[in-house]
């Protein structure tokens, strides 16, 4: 118990300082005109308040990464809970913070135009094709993992294939309408089920004393899986993802002044790294240790650990409350992943938005393709999926140290967790099945080479871009 509480103290913390700190660094100007008003187009682009704004993002980045990760992450006992701790705090909430606030002094763009205009033109491309590819996966998999959960808690007469339908037509309208109209109305309602949920979990865990493990580093490795580099790819949306990189600049085209930015980006990183605290411990406290809790996700998955803990945590109609609060968590980071890959291909191809037609001509496609996705068993696909999530935040965390060493800032903050992360996803799908299936110690070993290789390749590239912004500041300074 004492470990599960001094992490969400420690998590606290982080925000007060490292983020102060991480803000500092970046430096905020709040006489800066945002976005959402200098590009107002009551569409995507239009200012909403900071706790509106702070909720929308919270769902946003969410999913089921911060519960179903955590979950699947408990099987390695307390050594999850270092990940999430200091994986929020040095990476995650960075990533955030500075993937929310280098798109709103570019326009509100997205990942793609930052990699492209920080990383070079070729990688704007690979990254839109990349990130497209991540949102459909995302969006169709919240389409069936809510309508899994759901189908458990409704009456018999209401069929998959109708609950698969209502979250699909939820789903066009959010990707559709103008951003205040759904998502600004009904987040800050599901923000609250959602944190009062995970609130009534955690204090039930530590009221009725449940024997959550101690921080000790014997017994970590299911079936002889090594920590590294599986626990870091488990364990996503919780301490590091790069999901998040699709959605921040969603709000960052709705943030009304850049000072709101650590609360909006940085401090909902925190928050959703206490709800995988939250359950992560659940998860390590209530089936006897690794062998029930194996056995609960070898016979039902996440879903039935979230049931299980739901029920006996806080009673049928609390239980109830929970799950409905969990099923919000995939919902409302769908809805944001179609409304992202709209945005995305509208940048790419430079197709204004602010017509209904305009967006209907671009989501209306994706919708098409994700709907084909939902009949067909795509389970090989979706083991890519933790890989190119992980490999998109280490490219963000990357576009973050180039505009930091650019702006002669500590572009440590995002280079370090960056290097590690490209390290963590080298080895993994090196030695994978799903990769190229090499040994332990050689995938250690190639990661290594590939990851020097690629920081050299970093440090290289960002000279250069510093000088050629000099040499353009001296050449503008002799025109005037």
């Amino acid at each position: 118990m004492f470990t599960f509480i001094f992490s969400i103290i420690l998590l606290i913390i982080g925000y007060f300082t490292y983020g102060k700190y991480v803000e500092k660094v970046f430096g905020v100007k709040e006489t800066r005109k945002t976005p959402a008003f200098a590009y107002k187009d009551n569409v995507d682009y239009l200012p909403m308040g900071k706790k509106r704004n702070s909720l929308i993002q919270l769902l946003n980045i969410a999913g089921v990464g911060p519960i179903f990760g955590p979950i699947m992450g408990a099987l390695y006992g307390p050594a999850a809970f270092i990940w999430i701790v200091f994986g929020c705090i040095f990476a995650g909430a960075v990533h955030d913070y500075l993937t929310g606030m280098i798109s709103i002094r570019n326009r509100g763009a997205h990942l793609p135009e930052l990699a492209g205009k920080f990383l070079g033109k070729v990688m704007k491309h690979v990254v839109n094709a990349f990130a497209i590819l991540l949102l459909l996966l995302v969006g169709t998999v919240f389409v069936s993992a809510p309508a899994d959960l759901l189908s458990s808690i409704t009456p018999d007469w209401v069929s998959f294939s109708l609950i698969i339908s209502a979250i699909f037509i939820y789903y066009i309208l959010a990707t559709l309408l103008p951003i205040d109209k759904i998502i600004g109305r009904l987040y800050p309602l599901f923000g609250a089920l959602l944190l009062i949920s995970a609130a009534g979990v955690g204090l039930a865990l530590i009221f009725t004393g449940a024997p959550i493990p101690e921080l000790s580093f014997s017994n970590m490795h299911p079936d002889s899986a090594p920590i590294f580099p599986l626990l870091f790819l488990t364990i996503s949306c919780g301490a590091l993802s790069g999901f998040h990189a699709t959605q921040t600049p969603i709000i960052s085209r709705t943030t009304q002044n850049e000072k709101q930015g650590r609360s909006i980006f940085y401090g909902m990183m925190i928050a959703e790294g206490i709800i995988a605290m939250i359950w992560a411990a659940a998860a390590m406290s209530l089936f006897n240790g690794y062998n029930g809790l194996n056995d609960v996700l070898a016979a039902g998955g996440p879903g039935a650990v979230v049931r299980e803990v739901s029920t006996v945590m806080l009673g049928a109609v609390g239980g109830t409350l929970a799950v409905l609060g969990v099923i919000i968590l995939p919902i409302t980071s769908g809805d944001t992943a179609f409304r992202s890959a709209r945005m995305i291909i509208a940048d790419y191809i430079r197709f204004p938005q602010k017509k209904l037609l305009s967006r209907l001509w671009i989501a209306l496609p994706l919708f098409v393709i994700s709907f084909g996705l939902t009949r067909i068993d795509f389970t090989l696909l979706w083991r890519y999926f933790s890989w190119a999530n992980q490999s998109t935040a280490v490219i963000a965390l990357f576009v973050g140290a180039m505009y930091l060493f650019i702006a002669r800032k500590n572009y440590w903050i995002a280079l370090i967790p960056g290097t590690f992360m490209l390290m963590a996803t080298t080895t993994y799908i090196i030695n994978a099945p799903i990769g190229l299936g090499l040994s332990m110690s050689v995938s250690y070993i190639a990661s290594a080479f590939i990851t020097i290789c690629t920081v050299l390749i970093f440090f290289a590239a960002a000279r250069h871009q510093r000088a050629n912004m000099i040499e353009l500041d001296d050449q503008l300074d002799s025109v005037a």
